[in-house]
């Protein structure tokens, strides 16, 4: 099956464009609210909402072309590797060990189980934990690692919101300015 036969097909003419402009407008609100709350996969919802945007009105009255979809799965690319590295890095800002970076990075894994305070505290853990049983470190300098953690991470949360407000911006320019 190839893009051009999902285009094609008969029923898409059907669907009208105010109601398409209605789906696209609330993916795209619920893709920037899941660029903040952890539950919502943010960055997919907003790129979900281009290709929605696209298979409902088609090619032509869409406005989008196809490589800003390529656009829109490099920003959420950047925004999970930003997601995944920002407790970590922030863990090494704060004078952290490279264990304790990794106890960072595991913490933030672990931490998604237990939303959404695992957010914020799995870090916050894996990085002490590390800095203490590995590192053998004093329990003051782990926890100034720690909140390192808690630092990159909320960091890190903002980063993800303006790239979700870029990804916004890009559909948009796209729809109404590049792709006509």
């Amino acid at each position: 099956m190839t893009w051009d036969s999902i285009l094609g097909w008969g029923g898409w003419g059907t669907v009208g464009s105010t109601f398409a402009w209605v789906v696209t407008s609330c993916l795209l609100i619920a893709g920037l609210v899941g660029c903040i709350l952890p539950i919502l996969p943010g960055h997919l919802i907003l790129l979900i909402a281009a290709v929605a945007h696209r298979l409902m009105l088609g090619r032509e009255e869409s406005g989008l072309a196809w490589w800003s979809f390529l656009i829109l799965a490099a920003f959420m690319a950047i925004s999970q590797a930003i997601e995944f590295a920002s407790g970590a890095a922030g863990t090494r800002w704060f004078g952290g060990t490279k264990w304790g970076a990794l106890g960072a990075f595991i913490g933030s894994l672990a931490g998604m189980f237990f939303l959404p305070f695992g957010l914020l505290l799995g870090p916050l853990a894996g990085a002490m934990i590390a800095e203490i049983v590995v590192e053998k470190r004093h329990p003051k300098p782990a926890a100034v690692s720690g909140i390192g953690s808690v630092v990159g991470t909320l960091a890190g949360m903002i980063v993800k919101l303006v790239i979700g407000g870029l990804m916004i911006i890009w559909f948009f320019l796209d729809v109404f300015w590049i792709g006509r």
